[in-house]
């Protein structure tokens, strides 16, 4: 996801440390998932590690899950679709 970032940064020529733009919606809704992406990270790991221990197979199971629907849910946002972005909130809420 920061290689989008870094991507979109050049394409819509803005400047580091400027992390919104003003004009480009799609560039902030970018922006948005990926801040949305390390906000949650930190407590997962911990729990993941955790559920790891005591349940190896569910918790990378469910790991696998969380991942791919966080990349789900970031490309739906990336691209402004939000039909299914509600699904993928429930699966990422589930697998935490």
């Amino acid at each position: 996801m920061s290689k989008k970032i870094s991507q979109r940064l050049l394409y819509f020529s803005l400047q580091y440390p400027q992390m919104y733009s003003d004009k480009e919606n799609v560039f902030n809704c970018i922006q948005r998932a990926h801040q949305n992406t390390l906000e949650v990270y930190p407590s997962w790991l911990i729990l993941q590690l955790i559920a790891g221990f005591a349940f190896p197979l569910s918790a990378s199971v469910l790991g696998v899950i969380w991942v791919t629907s966080r990349f789900s849910y970031a490309h739906g946002y990336y691209t402004g679709g939000t039909s299914y972005l509600s699904l993928f909130k429930i699966l990422k809420g589930v697998c935490m």
